[in-house]
């Protein structure tokens, strides 16, 4: 696998366990509609996917102005 390749899967699969860790501590506490129920698709799984997404672009931010910042910096 290239490196921008094991990237991606690395900050994907940091984005799902985070923002499913998110989800499930809050989920008690979101409203009835937006509880995941395994037994059948439903709103919940949207709003799981929601705050995975959300973690996705967190981290694919910060990974590129992390990048950026070192790419200015060697150049000075």
């Amino acid at each position: 696998m290239s490196k921008p390749g094991r990237m991606n899967f690395l900050q994907s699969l940091a984005a799902v366990l985070a923002g499913n860790i998110v989800y499930f501590l809050l989920m008690p506490h979101l409203p009835p509609a937006a509880r995941h129920n395994p037994a059948r698709p439903d709103l919940g799984v949207l709003v799981d996917f929601w705050f995975c997404l959300v973690f996705l672009g967190l981290i694919k931010t910060f990974a590129k102005r992390s990048k950026n910042k070192n790419s200015r910096e060697e150049q000075h």
